[in-house]
């Protein structure tokens, strides 16, 4: 086989592969999570803000370093020939010694180059880059609480679409195997109807299309949340709306109750959530931000190099020390210096205002360390009420079963009205849905107290 032929043969299987069916992915619980923390743009955002809040920690320590202002520029001067004395002369022979006075006299136009340049230190800033730097330090951690949070609402948000999907399909399921029971029932009752053998009624054939329609209902329901919830889980584990994914659950089923008690819990959550964790950072950004508010009205000390330098090619230059041209004209000291910028009572407000925000922060921390136990308290109590719900559920469930299947037996041996069959057949749809929907709200429940106490799984 010659290479051209192998490699038509390799580009005609690439396109039969690729025009075959996409295999469908099949992901649990713990695979949709970690696929939604990274795919998840919200995610990405905060990262990207986090990176900026430290390359503002950087900017700031860069400000210790050498600083270069620099100015040049092209222009225009009047042109001028000659020396320092009358008529231009270069130097003076014979008193008296008279200086040229042809100044307000333009004889023509040069060009004019300037630069000026500064290269300086700072020596000393009585602490306003530590206390910058402490603050942008301080924000750094903020934003990364920021992340933290949006990662436990990722997940957060993840779970509720998986459970609701398991949920929306167990009803759906559920409800389709009741239409097939009630339309066989309902097959019955017109055979016996329109057999005239008087084992049922026309009455009962009415119940029983009355449970049909109410029944269809909560089946179209039931589908169209079923699809919205696996579109949701689409979206946030990066599928993508058209690509096939199924979840490896056969059903849903209630998660272990968690093993802390309450108080260990609480104690977790004020430790370990991503609020607290921000607060605490802003609350250090805000006292430097007040310490360095208060460092801007003190100077800066610095130590550098400054320089200027002028040519006017059309101008003849002048030596001599004492007389300053400013269009011909060079030099380049060290120096040390004070820098003083400030506008005392602005200077004083920025200080009255950053400690007003700090204060501010304080209140807010009061109310979070009041209000967290609580939020914990009230997700643990309600995962107790509906994991006891469940489980009672589950039984009375049982025993609509039951109901159901001997009341259909019931009416097939002519021993059971019809309207006792909807009944049976309405309260087994009830107790049933209601247990799945408990199910689904309980294992959201434990979710809830996950993401209150900062737990990322």
């Amino acid at each position: 086989m010659t290479p051209k032929a192998l490699t038509r043969i390799l580009l005609a299987a690439g396109v039969l592969l690729t025009a075959l069916p996409s295999v469908a992915d099949t992901i649990n619980l713990q695979q949709a999570v970690e696929m939604s923390l990274a795919a998840d743009p919200r995610i990405k955002e905060r990262e990207q803000v986090v990176e900026a809040a430290r390359a503002m920690v950087k900017e700031v320590e860069g400000n210790a370093g050498w600083r270069l202002s620099a100015n040049a520029f092209v222009g225009l001067a009047p042109k001028v020939d000659g020396g320092f004395y009358q008529n231009g002369a270069e130097s003076c022979t014979a008193f008296p010694c008279t200086p040229r006075s042809d100044g307000d006299r333009i004889d023509g136009i040069s060009d004019w180059t300037h630069l000026d340049f500064a290269l300086i230190k700072p020596l000393f800033t009585f602490g306003k880059i530590e206390h910058y730097g402490d603050a942008a330090q301080g924000n750094v951690d903020l934003k990364q609480g920021e992340l933290a949070q949006t990662r436990g609402n990722t997940v957060y948000d993840t779970k509720r679409a998986y459970y609701g999907y398991l949920t929306a399909r167990d009803t759906r399921v559920f409800l389709e195997d009741m239409q097939d029971r009630l339309n066989r029932a309902i097959g019955s009752v017109e055979r016996n109807l329109k057999d005239e053998n008087g084992e049922s009624k026309q009455s009962d054939l009415y119940a029983l299309q009355t449970a049909k329609g109410l029944l269809g209902k909560y089946v179209s329901q039931a589908r169209a949340i079923e699809k919205i919830s696996l579109d949701g889980l689409k979206v946030l584990t990066g599928v993508g709306l058209k690509e096939n994914l199924t979840v490896a659950d056969d059903r849903i089923a209630p998660v272990p109750f968690p093993q802390l008690d309450l108080a260990e819990y609480q104690a977790r959550a004020l430790q370990d959530r991503p609020e607290m964790r921000e607060l605490e950072a802003g609350l250090r950004a805000r006292r430097a931000l007040v310490a360095a508010k208060k460092a801007d009205r003190m100077p800066d000390v610095y130590a550098g190099v400054i320089g200027q330098a002028n040519y006017a090619s059309r101008r003849d230059r002048l030596d001599n020390p004492y007389v300053y041209d400013p269009f011909n004209n060079g030099g380049l000291t060290p120096v040390v210096g004070v820098k003083w910028d400030t506008v005392f009572g602005a200077a004083s407000a920025r200080v009255d205002q950053a400690q007003a925000e700090l204060e501010a922060l304080n209140h807010k921390k009061a109310f979070a360390v009041a209000g967290i136990p609580f939020e914990v308290g009230e997700a643990y109590v309600n995962a107790q009420a509906n994991f006891k719900a469940q489980q009672d559920l589950a039984d009375g469930a049982a025993a609509a079963r039951r109901w159901m299947v001997a009341s259909l037996a019931d009416l097939s041996a002519g021993m059971e009205s019809a309207d006792k069959v909807a009944d049976a057949i309405k309260n087994y749809v009830l107790v049933q849905t209601e247990y799945l929907r408990t199910v689904n709200d309980y294992n959201m429940n434990v979710a809830q107290l996950a993401r209150l106490t900062g737990e990322l799984r």
